[in-house]
This record gives structure tokens, sequence and C-alpha cells, in this order.
């Protein structure tokens, strides 16, 4: 999976509202050699949400990493298939702002 932070900075640095930056995440991660499926889960009420996926998914292959911003869960970023665990918490660090817009932000409008 190398290469999918210098990716995903890429995405970010297009912009974009917090959906589409999100999706662009999923295709970019899903894209990279060895993946077979990603997805990003918004926490919501004490449960996690499935957002954007993509791919065929293989749950004996998934890691799973934690997604927080100031501290707090605010989802989680699950890949299926050959992928280096640094990379993804790099990865969930980045689009961290952006799961939280998806999560909650309390009605008020916010820039990443």
């Amino acid at each position: 999976m190398s290469g999918a932070v210098d990716a995903v900075r890429h995405v970010i640095e297009q912009g974009g509202e917090a959906d589409e930056v999100l999706r662009a995440v999923v295709d970019s991660v899903g894209a990279r050699p060895g993946v077979t499926w990603v997805g990003i889960a918004f926490a919501e009420g004490g449960v996690l949400a499935l957002g954007p996926s993509r791919g065929d998914p293989d749950d004996e292959r998934r890691e799973r990493v934690p997604i927080a911003y100031d501290g707090a869960p605010v989802g989680e970023l699950w890949v299926d298939g050959a992928v280096r665990r640094d990379e993804l918490e790099q990865v969930a660090a980045l689009i961290a702002p952006y799961v939280l817009i998806g999560w909650d932000t309390g009605g008020e409008g916010w820039e990443p």
C-alpha cells in the first residue's frame, strides 16, 4: 500500500466538502495494490455506522484503525487486504477532521 499517505494528502489538498473528500479518500486507498475493500465508519450514538466504502469485503483480512479528533473517537478506518498499519494510522489522522464533520458538528459551520 505504498504511497497511500501521499495519495490521501493530495486528495485533501484538492479540497471540497467533507463527503466529497472522504469518498475520494476511499477511492484512493481502495485503488492501492493489495487492498480489496476500504470503508469509513462513523461513530454515531455509541455504534459505528458504515459510510463511504469501495471494493469487495474480506472480513478475515480487515484492519480496523480508530479515527479520533482532539482525543475523541469519531470513527474507524476499515481496510481489507495487504496493508501496513502505520500507514493506515497516518491516513486516519489526516482524515479525522472530515470524519468529525460527518459525525457531529453541533450544527455549526466548520472548516478543516
